[in-house]
């Protein structure tokens, strides 16, 4: 396989490197991988801290920025980042406000935030942890035990960053966080195979006829193996399954996300079809996202994340958020 790489042992390190080229308003320490918002800790705001895997660009560290994360923890490739990151990014982001751990439900994730959190707390910083697992496709997985983390740690992290940016208090921004992670439902679909760099080659595999439903963004097996299916039958499979899991009772915030090898082109395609499913259902959609927001490498597929929204939690949508990865509002 062809990689825009030096070699795999770096990629990380290097890509880091680029990062601080390219946003100066970032702090990005290569060396012990930590993303920070350079003006942090902003005093009196609550600091927001997530991380993960790299591999899943523009998350979490593409996010690092006002009115969502105040600093990211990257780990490997799908390896999740470690205590010493996590309490470097709780000092870092702390004005006495306290810290907030947005954590995806892997295993590791879960453990070694954990463990940061105890030492952030004996250090002084207070700290509250959310838990995302918001994927439906499967009850547990190799690296879970019960719901995958994805794509509802971008609603997670947004609504809950805008609450922090507004002077929320700790608490307050938790409960923000605790009532989105647990409004949110996802499904991911996969056309192709993922390639780590490490590997060089796909990590399974999926015949050219083929797809699979409810995939992992590590490439974890989902649901089923179907032959392939048009966008509108896989929006039918994917929207009917979220919905049946989520059964919405307010208007919805859509996330029709590629996993980082199918372009928008598509996606857009693809978008076109679950709001039809959307619409037939009688389900009504506040706000649309459509692009590559929770990635997989070099994945073809997509996913799609629901989350129900009351008024509060819409203008917290709405609210402005200047990031990398995500930028609106003044």
């Amino acid at each position: 396989m062809k990689m825009l790489i030096n070699v795999p042992e770096r990629v990380v390190a290097d890509a880091l490197r680029g990062m601080a080229l390219a946003h100066p308003e970032l702090v990005v320490d290569v060396d012990n991988r930590v993303i920070v918002r350079r003006d942090a800790p902003v005093e009196r705001k609550v600091g927001l801290v997530s991380g993960g895997g790299s591999g899943h660009e523009p998350l979490h560290g593409g996010f690092v920025g006002p009115g969502m994360l105040d600093a990211a923890c990257p780990g490997e490739v799908f390896t999740s980042p470690v205590p010493d990151q996590m309490l470097r990014a709780a000092a870092a982001v702390d004005s006495g406000e306290g810290v907030l751990f947005v954590v995806k439900n892997y295993t590791g994730d879960v453990l070694n935030f954990d463990m940061a959190a105890e030492l952030a707390e004996d250090e002084g910083v207070r700290v509250e942890r959310v838990l995302v697992e918001d994927d439906v496709a499967v009850t547990d997985s190799l690296y879970t035990a019960g719901r995958r983390g994805t794509g509802g740690t971008l609603f997670v992290e947004k609504l809950a960053g805008a609450a922090a940016e507004a002077g929320a208090p700790l608490e307050r921004v938790a409960a923000v966080a605790r009532r989105t992670a647990e409004s949110s439902r996802s499904f991911g679909v996969a056309l192709s195979a993922v390639t780590t760099p490490a590997k060089g080659s796909p990590s399974f595999d999926l015949p050219a006829g083929e797809l699979e439903l409810g995939i992992g963004i590590h490439g974890e097996p989902g649901r089923e193996r179907r032959a392939m299916m048009t966008s509108g039958e896989i929006a039918d499979a994917a929207v009917d399954a979220l919905l049946e899991d989520l059964k919405p009772s307010l208007p919805l915030l859509v996330l029709v996300n590629g996993m980082g090898g199918t372009p928008l082109l598509e996606l857009y395609g693809f978008n076109a079809e679950v709001q039809r499913v959307l619409s037939e259902r009688g389900v009504a959609v506040a706000r649309t996202l459509v692009g590559n927001y929770v990635t997989s490498l070099d994945m073809a597929g997509c996913s799609v994340t629901l989350c129900q929204v009351d008024d509060e939690m819409l203008r917290l949508w709405d609210a402005p958020v200047r990031t990398p990865g995500l930028r609106w509002g003044r």
